[in-house]
């Protein structure tokens, strides 16, 4: 089944669900207009179905390769990722100084998503140069950003970043890449990352490499740390590429899936790099572009949950197998096939309500400078990011299982989408650091932004709604007044009842709005609310039967 852009679902959530229109009101944003909003949506929904939905397989039978040194793209990945560039959905966010389109966050996340759903494979490599731009904007200085942010704008150049070495995953803190000054205002950069998505490419001309180093006068540990602009091509005195940089792609990851998209072990022998923002500032700086690429890959989770779940519904119609209550239906007339395609639509729904609402909150947060919203869209990340995972992990799964024994045959694509999805609970933070955030960070205001969520909540008219509100009102100030290992140990239950609870107000929403949607929220209320309960009472239970099995015995 061919991949279909959600156009009217996106439209219907933003305007029904998550109140974009109060974004399109500011004067930031006051070229959002639904006219706007509509072009951009269908074109983009266009090139999704025709351009990028055709690279899907391709890139997961052809995968990029290492050939002499050179990375070699897969089949029609160059020509998918021009015509993205040209329809400038790079910069749509940007700063229209540098020739951006200065468009909420909201609509770039919009397109992320259908592109996403078409090719999550090339989808990796404009989510990477966006992030990239939005770190440059944050702290790069005017020359840097006039150099480099055009370019990457209109694709000329791609970008990426580089945290990771073998002894560094999540403790940033222990990395061995050094810098050191070179005397001209540049530094030499040493040292090799592991799991640089699309560290190189053979279709753009330059790959500017946003690394993570330390001066030989930082600090051990995260407060050390400096993050530097280290290009393939060191770029001229008209800044364009000229001669190439001490660094090279070792070897290209064998892994589970996303096939197509090159992921290198970087080598940097004294290249050379250029400082972004202050010294021994680089994860500030860095975490600017890692906070847009935590929603984005809960937005990842999202693309892929619809496209497996088209993907299912498709085969559910056409399949017959045994007989239903309606005769000699399809096997969508089983009721067990019936609520597994129910459950894969809820969460879908709900994994894109709650990605757009955080959206929402940031684009506010910029246009107003409201702290409230700011602190309302830093909540709202990691939920976006570890619910919107888990739900394309899930719903993929829940594919193969619709497909029966075909889903389990390559042949049908169904188990691509799980092999493709799996890692996004992984990278960016894994899904436990997210809940591990939300606990700790996110509750060092003693619970506030998060009361003031439930206070959404708690006025939506719904018995069941308010009385999951109330408990998890009760569970967030328990969780406050909990040590940092207690939080933790329950963690990723409390972020789960928060999405399931947060899931069902947007369900109720939608049915408010279009009553043909009211059987969808009764499913999601009935069968997956209850589900928050049971988180919470997981939550609550502490990290002392945790450490109370000894290592001895989970090794025996």
């Amino acid at each position: 089944m061919p991949y279909r852009a959600p156009v009217a679902e996106l439209r219907f959530v933003l305007d029904h669900v998550v109140g974009f229109d109060r974004v399109a009101a500011t004067e930031m944003f006051a070229e959002a207009t639904p006219e706007t909003v509509d072009a951009i949506l269908s074109e983009a929904g266009r090139m999704s179905e025709e351009v990028l939905a055709p690279l899907q397989r391709p890139g997961d039978l052809h995968p990029a390769h290492l050939e002499n040194g050179v990375v070699r793209t897969s089949p029609g990945f160059a020509e998918g990722f021009r015509a993205v560039a040209d329809g400038g959905w790079l910069g749509m966010s940007a700063d229209p100084e540098f020739g951006g389109m200065g468009l909420p966050i909201t609509l770039t996340m919009a397109v992320n998503e259908m592109m996403g759903s078409a090719c999550l494979s090339l989808q990796l490599n404009p989510l990477m140069t966006q992030g990239q731009i939005e770190a440059l904007e944050a702290h790069a200085s005017d020359e840097m950003k006039a150099l480099y942010i055009p370019k990457l704008i209109s694709g000329e150049w791609c970008g990426t970043m580089n945290l990771t070495e073998p002894q560094a995953g999540s403790d940033v803190g222990a990395l061995r890449t050094k810098a050191v000054p070179n005397g001209d205002g540049s530094y030499a950069i040493t040292g090799q990352k592991i799991y640089i998505s699309w560290g190189d490419n053979d279709f753009s001309a330059n790959v500017c490499h946003l690394v993570l180093a330390r001066l030989p006068d930082g600090a051990e540990g995260t407060r050390g740390i400096s993050l530097f602009m280290v290009p393939k091509r060191i770029p001229d005195a008209d800044g364009n590429p000229g001669a190439a940089n001490d660094l090279r792609v070792v070897s290209l990851e064998h892994k589970m899936g996303l096939h197509g998209s090159p992921t290198a072990v970087m080598q940097y022998d004294g290249a050379q790099g250029w400082l972004v923002g202050e010294p021994h500032k680089g994860m500030a700086a860095m975490f600017t572009m890692m906070n847009n690429a935590r929603l984005g890959v809960g937005v990842q989770g999202l693309s892929v949950a619809e496209a497996a779940m088209q993907h299912a519904i498709g085969y559910a119609l056409e399949r017959r197998q045994g007989r239903t209550h309606e005769g000699d239906g399809t096997i969508l007339d089983h009721a067990d096939v019936r609520r597994t395609v129910l459950s894969m639509k809820a969460d879908t729904f709900a994994a894109r309500a709650i990605a757009f609402d955080c959206a929402v909150s940031l684009d506010m947060a910029k246009a107003t400078g409201d702290a409230a919203w700011r602190a309302r869209g830093a909540f709202l990340t990691p939920i976006a990011k570890a619910f919107g995972t888990d739900t394309g992990i899930k719903v993929a799964g829940d594919g193969i299982q619709v497909h029966g024994g075909m889903g389990f045959i390559e042949e049908t694509g169904a188990a691509q989408y799980l092999r493709d999805v799996r890692v996004t609970a992984i990278y960016e933070g894994t899904n436990g650091i997210q809940a591990m955030d939300l606990v700790g960070r996110k509750l060092a205001d003693g619970g506030a932004a998060a009361f003031a969520l439930l206070d959404e909540v708690s006025a939506f008219d719904h018995s069941d709604l308010r009385g999951a509100a109330d408990d998890l009102r009760a569970l967030t100030e328990w969780m406050v007044a909990q040590e940092m290992q207690d939080r933790f140990a329950g963690a990723v239950s409390y972020l789960n009842a928060f999405a399931r609870v947060l899931g069902a107000l947007h369900h109720l929403r939608a049915a408010e709005a279009d009553g043909d949607r009211a059987p969808l929220a009764r499913f999601a209320v009935n069968r997956m609310l209850p589900e928050a309960r049971a988180e919470m009472a997981k939550a609550r239970t502490g990290a002392e039967e945790l450490f109370a099995v000894s290592n001895g015995v989970i090794a025996a």
